[in-house]
């Protein structure tokens, strides 16, 4: 398993193998992920980034191999199992309750936890009941402000411009503070000065919640100037992995992608 300083690897993944039939997606991947690292995960269309992230959020199930989270094997853990224990995914395609507000958006992913007295809770607002939704709307209240959103903290998310749905998305997924944040092309559909200040968040959110950050992103220019670390895939294996300016200077790189 992979070690950064002595420390065992956050999220690791060992000979993980997908198949579609008699196509190979993942080719025994061995890949780790550190603790408070921004890691970036790149390669041509086809490559396998986004069935490897759907292996390591539970979406989908490896044909072969293993993964393994804090040292525990969760190869064969449901997706809810992993969000509920700190491994939160937003997706490609923006996926907000557009019927909702967007505080609402947030006491959502706050939710699961229960507590409160249930229904008759709900129902009396018995004291246990409110007290437990101060402290939600108090944390929903602090990831708005820390996101910007405050000012469209009672707009309907449905109606938000994408560059703000896509901060939604992000503030969805720390509300409930994550151990590993996994983002699925979060510039996408942004505009530059958008994409910038996308990138200042995140680099906050990595020191105000102290989780790892895993990007998969076709704009390489801003997985460069974000992540600690980044791994090349191509054709479902891993080609190269280091730091930023090892990768740019990697001729199997640049024969493979970057170009």
């Amino acid at each position: 398993m992979s070690l950064v300083d002595g420390t065992e690897a956050r999220l690791f993944t060992r000979e993980l193998t997908v198949r579609f039939g008699g196509v190979v997606a993942l080719s025994g991947l061995d890949v780790s992920f550190n603790p408070k690292e921004v890691c970036g995960v790149i390669g041509p269309n086809g490559a396998g980034k986004t069935t490897l992230f759907d292996c390591l959020s539970g979406v989908r199930r490896p044909t072969l191999g293993c993964i393994t989270y804090d040292g525990v094997d969760v190869t064969h853990r449901s997706a809810t199992w992993r969000s509920r224990r700190g491994i939160r995914r937003t997706f490609q395609r923006q996926q907000t309750f557009g019927w909702l507000t967007v505080e609402d958006n947030l006491l959502v992913a706050l939710e699961w936890r229960g507590g409160g007295g249930g229904l008759p809770g709900d129902l009396l607002g018995l004291p246990s009941r409110r007290s437990l939704e101060t402290q939600r709307r108090r944390r929903a209240n602090e990831v708005m402000e820390l996101c910007g959103l405050g000012d469209v903290r009672r707009e309907l998310s449905g109606t938000l411009p994408i560059g703000r749905a896509r901060v939604l998305e992000l503030a969805r997924a720390i509300v409930d503070p994550p151990r590993v944040l996994l983002l699925d092309e979060p510039t996408s559909g942004l505009e530059e000065s958008e994409t910038e200040s996308l990138g200042r968040l995140l680099r906050q959110v990595r020191k105000e919640e102290g989780c790892t950050v895993v990007l998969v992103e076709h704009d390489v220019g801003f997985v460069m100037r974000q992540c600690d670390r980044i791994v090349v895939l191509n054709l479902g294996a891993v080609i190269a992995e280091g730091p930023p300016e090892q990768i740019r200077n990697d001729p199997v790189v640049g024969a493979a992608y970057l170009g």
